[in-house]
């Protein structure tokens, strides 16, 4: 909904997002899915990305753990909030309902589904929706160009309305890409992996899902510029996708298409909800308060902060008119650059210390935080915050004393 909407909005220029995306998807599974997979199995099994954090640098004060899991928690907080707006958008949309029952509903229905099952239940439930969400994403700009006349005729109706874009907004749109190298609930996967040798196939699998997934995502905004009847505005945007739906198909094939919707909500959200939830119990309760808990405490613990979570995106998301692409680049610029370098750097460079990784995710962090609140020169706040983070972390290791032996062993034998 974000990206369609964005590229109603603008016009083409919503392709820089779709690029930057795009290459950012290629060098996360290039350079980090195989390295991150093999080190989290040398880190002691690493569950985590605290806990892989934590092994690495074998911090046996555990301040890593527990600074990371605060920075998860304000960033998920942001980012499940972002798909309830989109719930609420989506059964706003579809029956009429006002936004806060549909934001109640769709929250319920993400929080009942994170419930019933862990995390191979929503790998499995991924693949299905993601196959109702590649075609839905696909079939709707097709039909659309159909009904404009052809792909030709759509891209000349759309020609007055493009415009320039400025090299800082291109800048901006392309650092979505190094956003990818921080996302726990993307990291995550790579960690699970039962065969390393199956990386290289998924890479494949990604990409192409990715490539044709986005280039469809923009042509629906631009698509939607041409054929839909009634001119979006504001927030409403974001909801071009689900207009389209409703005037380009009969009612069972929109009911399938706007289910794909849904199903891109509950698949993020829960994804989420469940790296948030594992994070606060076995990265704080179980490290802090309960080293003793056993495995069924630390199920309801999850369970509960599964809830508290919810509870408090909902009190995000209480405004109607909010922009769901600008929540999650929030969010996605807060992970980017708190996570982003510091994992990158840890497995790449030996030399790299405890005190380097803590600096890099605080000042990472940290400078997403105060930069989105000034919105210095109109630059994307993950630009400078990877920037800060990595400088913070080469500074601060190179000034620290080298790290133990056992610790450079575990690098090679990773490696």
């Amino acid at each position: 909904m974000g990206v369609p909407g964005f590229a109603y909005a603008t016009g083409i220029s919503a392709s820089w997002i779709a690029i930057g995306i795009a290459i950012g998807t290629y060098l996360n599974w290039q350079f980090i899915s195989q390295r991150l997979r093999n080190y989290t199995e040398v880190a002691n099994n690493s569950l985590t990305m605290p806990d892989y954090l934590k092994n690495r640098f074998h911090d046996d004060a555990n301040i890593i753990r527990i600074i990371s899991a605060i920075f998860i928690l304000i960033f998920f907080l942001i980012y499940t909030s972002s798909g309830f707006v989109s719930g609420g958008k989506l059964f706003e949309a579809v029956f009429g309902m006002d936004y806060f029952s549909a934001l109640l509903l769709s929250a319920g229905v993400v929080v009942v589904y994170t419930f019933l099952g862990g995390f191979m239940a929503v790998c499995w439930t991924d693949f299905i929706q993601g196959c109702m969400m590649f075609l839905a994403i696909v079939l709707v700009p097709i039909v659309g160009m159909i009904v404009a006349g052809g792909f030709t005729e759509t891209m000349t109706r759309l020609s007055p309305d493009t415009s320039s874009t400025g090299i800082i907004a291109i800048i901006s749109a392309l650092a979505w890409g190094i956003g990818y190298f921080g996302q726990p609930h993307i990291l995550v996967r790579f960690m699970a992996i039962g065969n390393p040798a199956e990386l290289k196939k998924s890479k494949h699998i990604a990409m192409t899902w990715v490539v044709i997934s986005l280039a469809a995502a923009v042509l629906v905004g631009l698509v939607g510029k041409v054929v839909l009847n009634i001119p979006l505005t504001g927030s409403d945007t974001e909801k071009v996708f689900l207009v389209m739906s409703q005037q380009l198909f009969p009612p069972f094939a929109t009911g399938l298409i706007l289910s794909a919707v849904l199903a891109a909500i509950m698949s993020t959200a829960a994804s989420q909800l469940l790296v948030t939830a594992s994070s606060i119990s076995k990265d704080l309760y179980h490290t802090f308060i309960r080293k003793n808990a056993n495995d069924t405490e630390l199920i309801y613990v999850s369970r509960i902060t599964v809830l508290v979570v919810a509870a408090l995106a909902i009190m995000l998301a209480l405004n109607p008119n909010s922009y769901i692409l600008t929540m999650v680049s929030y969010a996605w610029a807060g992970f980017g650059a708190a996570f982003g370098p510091t994992i990158l750097l840890s497995l790449y460079w030996k030399r790299m210390t405890k005190n380097g990784a803590l600096a890099g995710i605080i000042v990472g962090g940290l400078t997403v935080l105060i930069w989105k609140q000034f919105a210095w020169f109109g630059l994307y706040e993950i630009v400078p915050g990877f920037i800060f983070s990595l400088l913070a972390i080469y500074i601060v290791s190179k000034l620290d004393k080298e790290p133990c032996q056992e610790i450079q062993d575990e690098f090679d034998h990773a490696m």
